[in-house]
């Protein structure tokens, strides 16, 4: 993460050399449009490259540009729409120029031109705003938007256009302190075309509260390579989707189910399975393990019980609806332990995790996807007997749609402490439209659930991983229609009271763009390596993959 670049207002000097350094740097880079060698558009339907993969996240190019960034000064860019003012911000001696964004006027924005070094597969785009305000406080929030788009040869010049979701910040407690706001954590680019910067406030966002303008001092960004490839788990020809995967001991197991398109219910959809003892490079032959005549089936939930063998939730819809428990010692025989009879029946069942005093524990969610009712709930299931038996209480029902936090994802983090994130069903580009924190101090008997700034979301399936030796907590979610699979790793003490506090996301696996026919990360730990298993392609062909990177071993 880049820092801010005054730390107070006494070091504004500090900010005019690096504006000067960074015009400097976008003079000597800036190309010419026409490039004709350019990888497909955002959006563009593709089957996912599927090969083998390596460790590895975003990181920044090798040679001069490693941990530069390209900078545009206030005085690099111009209106693009509305009318925002070029203006100078002094204290004393110092001055910089900046433009003014309003707190109250809609439609403001500002655009620039950079130039992409060779080599460069992706960017990362802030910008840096200050405020001469005396009404300054962390009280009030500001919102922001980025707009990136490529003009490239042979193609509509708003094919590669991406808006970034508003991304919403506190504002420091005193004037002109600056703060450096990420925007968008990877914009895949053709390095041959120049890269076009529009930045917007955004005051008709329900979280912008300051009134009052802000200073658009520099917009940075940073060239990326790309994550490294995923290794293949199955890519046979058919819908496959939908995958879990699970350690045990050192060996993998991923589980994933098959039909013909994206539905829960056709008779043709069944579970399998495959196995991995070389750290996901190969998988062995899949195995059968859920094929009911007449019924639908698919993996929802995976975990472990008491004594290290493999819990697989299978939810089978035919004549009625069905959450079937499997539990595996080796990925290849599975036996069928429970089918639970509950009061609400669930969409799903999610992962299974133990907590003290307890027994074992997963969270459900009810309703409909598609539907405006209130008729959505979620809540929990809890075993004394290592799953052979489930009793189900309810957290919150009666809930809105928009309300309705699903798919959810929690990890035991001790003292009674549980966290747990879901998924946002909610519609919209404004900065509403993030995560669900759920969180309890009391073993799960109480709940208190709230909105994240995780707002780069699109049914984007959480999964959340704990580190034993460092503590730190890895929310892992795939953004679908943007094809990228992000990563926010946290000290959990951190944000556990303060939602709004998730640091920046990084891209750490890339997957098709198309909507639907990707996604729904599920992620394992064996040691200090992640696992993280989601399927790609276009249907009615779909593969499952699955990316290996290293866990985080400090706090970003």
């Amino acid at each position: 993460m880049v820092h801010a670049i005054c730390t107070d207002k006494r070091h504004g000097f500090a900010l005019i050399r690096l504006v000067l350094l960074c015009t400097a740097l976008l003079a000597s880079t800036v190309t010419s449009f026409g490039a004709s060698n350019h990888p497909n558009p955002p959006g563009e339907e593709d089957r996912a490259v599927v090969e083998d993969g390596a460790h590895g996240v975003e990181e920044p190019i090798s040679g001069r540009w490693a941990d530069s960034p390209i900078c545009l000064s206030a005085n690099n860019m111009s209106i693009a729409t509305g009318q925002p003012s070029l203006v100078m911000m002094s204290d004393g001696s110092t001055h910089i120029p900046v433009w003014s964004l309003s707190g109250g006027t809609v439609g403001q924005s500002v655009s620039g031109l950079v130039g992409l070094p060779s080599g460069c597969d992706a960017v990362k785009v802030e910008i840096v705003v200050t405020t001469t305000d005396k009404e300054t406080s962390p009280e009030f929030e500001d919102v922001y938007r980025a707009h990136l788009s490529q003009m490239v040869e042979g193609a509509a010049f708003s094919c590669r256009s991406v808006s970034s979701v508003p991304v919403r910040t506190t504002l420091p407690a005193e004037p002109f302190f600056t703060r450096t706001i990420v925007l968008e954590s990877y914009y895949a680019v053709d390095p041959n075309a120049p890269l076009g910067v529009r930045i917007e406030r955004k005051p008709d966002d329900p979280s912008d509260s300051f009134t009052r303008p802000t200073g658009l001092a520099m917009v940075k960004v940073t060239p990326l390579k790309a994550p490294a490839k995923a290794y293949v788990v199955q890519d046979v020809n058919g819908y496959n989707s939908w995958p879990m995967i699970q350690a045990i001991g050192d060996e993998l197991v991923c589980v994933y189910s098959r039909g013909t398109a994206h539905s829960i219910d056709e008779d043709v959809r069944a579970c399998y399975a495959r196995t991995s003892t070389d750290a996901g490079r190969t998988w062995t032959k899949e195995t059968v393990f859920a094929n009911t005549p007449h019924y639908g089936e698919v993996v929802v939930g995976k975990g472990l019980d008491a004594h290290g063998a493999m819990f697989v939730w299978v939810r089978r819809i035919g004549k009625d609806w069905n959450h079937d428990l499997y539990r595996t010692t080796d990925g290849v025989k599975f036996e069928l332990l429970a089918t639970p009879r509950l009061p609400v029946r669930p969409m799903q069942i999610t992962d299974i995790f133990a907590v003290p005093t307890v027994g074992l524990m997963a969270l459900w969610f009810a309703g409909d996807y598609s539907g405006d009712s209130t008729n959505h709930s979620w809540g929990k299931v809890t075993s004394t007997d290592n799953g052979a038996t489930w009793t189900q209480s309810t957290i919150e029902s009666a809930l809105t749609k928009e309300q309705w936090p699903t798919e959810p994802s929690a990890v035991y983090l001790g003292n009674g402490r549980i966290l747990a994130i879901g998924r946002t069903e909610g519609g919209g580009t404004s900065s509403t439209r993030t995560q669900f924190q759920m969180v309890s101090t009391d073993y799960g008997a109480t709940w208190k659930r709230s909105q994240t700034n995780i707002g780069e979301v699109s049914s984007s399936t959480p999964s959340l991983i704990l580190d034993a030796e460092t503590g730190l907590l890895s929310n892992y979610y795939y953004q679908r229609g943007r094809g990228i699979l992000r990563r926010r790793v946290v000290d959990p003490d951190i944000v556990f009271d303060n939602p709004l506090e998730w640091p920046d996301s990084e891209a750490v696996a890339i997957g098709s763009t198309i909507g639907i026919d990707s996604g729904n990360v599920n992620a394992t730990a064996i040691g200090g390596t992640h696992y993280l298993s989601f399927y790609s392609g276009k249907a009615p062909d779909t593969a499952i993959l699955v990316s290996v990177l290293p866990a985080v071993q400090s706090p970003p």
